[in-house]
């Protein structure tokens, strides 16, 4: 009886209501496991930077312009078709005038025959000659626009191999567009290369949380007759999100390292941004929701296929990660993309020994103290004491009096050419734990090496290279420049 009952309520349910509850929760279900996918899939496919010498096109044949008519000499004109044949053994009386008077007309017309091929023959060789000429003037451009292609690519890869800042900024940022999005994120990419640090700044769009579905699975209910949205529990939703934001941090990671065909990054600074309205105001806002840096060191020991991505991005790289991201709940970047934007950063060209912009590296030590005091004024900080070192830097106490993301700074300068040495920032974090300061900023004219950027993960360091001085000072209107004199 039971189960006649139980058969009967069976009945009541409309088959195709419970099979679209079903295929609407296996769609969902899909949707996340793609998005748990997201690193899987950038690992299966191969990563390789571009030769720039398979960029080279081929030389290039100019067509013909010779009409194969014209390839050849005609044959001329044969007498023995034109010559009228004699009088027979039988000659009538005036035969032979007429045949004398048929030979001059052949003769005529043999001769007219002789100029008419002379004249043709002496137009084909001019029109072949023209043609041949027009042929080697098609072939010699052809040669010269292959040569100077050749050319511009040598010292496209001559620069990038050299480190030069707007020809790697160049080569990675065609290098990251070849990259298709999966499903319908975001192509918004910005990279900025630092030589003086071999570093790569990579600002990267992320899709925001509604990439996550909001519906954990769907029902039938029978008492309405509708198929019912199962919501998904905020605590999954932010999991699954900051997953795929860890994901995408570790997949620009493989791409960034694995497109290095000329070795010129060792490191990587990963800041992603979510465009999104804050319903609060209504405004269009650009978040950081997750930022990190990572040496090539640190890149090439994971094993990126058997790893959590969010322990790794967190623990690992000490990167920050909104907490909550569902809310645009924004990060700190390690490194604003500002400080590294090449547009920030005016090339040093053939007119900079008549640009009047002081020379950094030609400052004095007081000089450059004055600078640097100007420029940590002018971004708000108050300084409390400065004290010049032997070293050619400064040191110096300041304060930032923003609530919460304010505190004491100290700040140490260098002014050098060679790269800052690990030493000099692992000094400085000692000098901010001696002095309780909230955070330590090391400011150069040259750069730092991957070892500073990994001893300074997840430490309140900052530090700021020869670029990133030159954009605070383009930011501040501060006249520098940074010239490395050949010695």
């Amino acid at each position: 009886m039971g189960r006649s009952v139980e058969g009967h309520a069976r009945s009541d349910r409309p088959p195709g209501r419970t099979a679209e509850a079903a295929q609407r929760t296996a769609a969902v279900q899909e949707r996340v496991q793609v998005l748990n996918g997201i690193l899987a899939d950038a690992l299966a496919v191969d990563v390789h930077g571009t030769d720039l010498q398979s960029l080279k096109r081929a030389p290039r044949r100019a067509p013909p312009t010779v009409s194969p008519a014209d390839l050849e000499a005609h044959p001329g004109p044969v007498w023995g078709a034109f010559v009228p044949h004699p009088p027979g053994r039988f000659r009538w009386w005036g035969a032979e005038r007429r045949f004398a008077r048929r030979l001059a007309d052949a003769e005529d017309r043999f001769a007219e025959a002789i100029e008419r091929h002379r004249a043709y023959e002496e137009a084909r060789r001019e029109r072949t000659a023209r043609a041949v000429r027009e042929q080697a003037e098609h072939q010699r451009r052809l040669d010269e626009a292959t040569a100077e292609q050749h050319a511009r690519i040598d010292a496209y890869e001559r620069a990038v191999q050299n480190h030069d800042r707007a020809a790697v900024t160049r080569y990675f940022t065609k290098a990251l567009d070849r990259v298709p999005e999966p499903l319908d994120f975001p192509r918004r990419r910005k990279v900025g290369y630092v030589p003086e640090s071999t570093l790569l700044a990579v600002e990267w769009d992320l899709p925001d949380v509604s990439v996550v579905p909001a519906e954990a699975s769907y029902r039938y209910d029978r008492s309405l007759d509708a198929v019912l949205a199962v919501p998904r529990e905020q605590v999954e939703l932010r999991r699954l999100y900051q997953q795929l934001v860890a994901q995408l941090a570790l997949r620009a990671l493989h791409l960034v390292f694995g497109s290095d065909r000329y070795g010129v990054v060792e490191t990587v600074v990963f800041n992603g941004m979510v465009e999104s309205v804050d319903l609060t105001t209504g405004h269009t806002v650009r978040p950081c929701l997750v930022t990190l840096r990572a040496t090539r060191e640190q890149y090439q020991a994971l094993v990126l296929d058997q790893l959590d991505p969010v322990a790794c991005v967190r623990h690992y790289f000490a990167a920050e990660v909104s907490q909550h991201p569902e809310e645009l709940q924004p990060v700190e970047p390690v490194l604003e993309f500002d400080l590294t934007d090449p547009r920030t950063v005016e090339a040093v060209d053939v007119i900079s020994e008549i640009d009047a912009r002081p020379n950094l590296l030609e400052l004095s030590p007081e000089s450059f103290e004055h600078l640097v005091h100007n420029l940590l004024t002018r971004m708000g900080l108050e300084t409390r004491l400065f004290r010049r070192g032997t070293d050619g830097g400064i040191d110096c106490v300041a304060y930032d009096p923003r609530p919460i993301t304010g505190g004491k700074f100290v700040v140490q300068a260098k002014l050098w050419t060679r790269t800052v040495p690990p030493s000099a920032v692992r000094d400085l974090f000692g000098t901010v734990l001696d002095a309780g300061a909230t955070k330590g900023i090391l400011i150069t004219t040259s750069g730092f090496g991957p070892t500073s950027y990994q001893f300074a993960g997840g430490k309140p360091l900052q530090l700021i290279d020869g670029t990133a001085l030159l954009s605070l000072c383009h930011h501040h209107n501060i006249s520098a420049r940074i010239i490395r004199r050949a010695s």
